[in-house]
């Protein structure tokens, strides 16, 4: 990892187990065919790719880990190195172990084809409910991450692949 040395791995995907933590929830909860895998693309690098449809009123494909402890208590900020494809992703936390609800999104926009590492501000993070920003609801409480996603929506159609080596977090 090449990010600050203050940073804390919290997840590098040389171990495949780390991968196996991701399960795919795409639009088919809501009748639409978007699909979508997490899955090892070399050593030490996850992919998340798939293809994003809007037909049957879908558009939306993401993964997100099974909940956890992470060691985020100090954290301001989410720190990602990702190769993207060009199209706008989002990092998604959730604070609970619910399978829906309150979920924490930050947009990100890597160019294609080429590695970046990539901070998220804590305070950046959006309170979303179904897609829908939630403008009561508190804060994102790093302290509290449960769980760790990616998403693709806003109607980008087609295949897409994203390429992640490792996430971080820094105070």
């Amino acid at each position: 990892m090449n990010a600050e040395t203050d940073a804390t791995l919290l997840l590098d995907f040389e171990d495949p187990a780390e991968i196996a933590l991701f399960r795919p929830i795409d639009d088919v909860v809501m009748g639409g065919v978007s699909r979508s895998q997490f899955v090892p693309a070399g050593p030490g690098v996850a992919a998340f790719r798939g293809e994003v449809s809007l037909a049957r009123g879908g558009g939306f494909a993401s993964v997100r880990s099974e909940p956890r402890q992470w060691p985020t208590s100090r954290t301001r900020s989410i720190l990602l190195r990702i190769k993207g494809d060009g199209k706008q992703y989002k990092l998604t936390l959730r604070t609970d172990d619910a399978f829906d609800g309150v979920q924490y999104q930050a947009r990100f926009q890597p160019p294609a084809g080429e590695w970046v590492e990539l901070r998220l501000p804590a305070g950046e993070f959006t309170a979303t409910f179904r897609g829908r920003a939630l403008s009561d609801a508190p804060r994102l409480d790093p302290a509290r991450i449960r769980t760790l996603g990616l998403m693709i929506s806003e109607k980008q159609a087609g295949p897409f692949e994203l390429l992640v080596d490792w996430i971080a977090v820094a105070p």
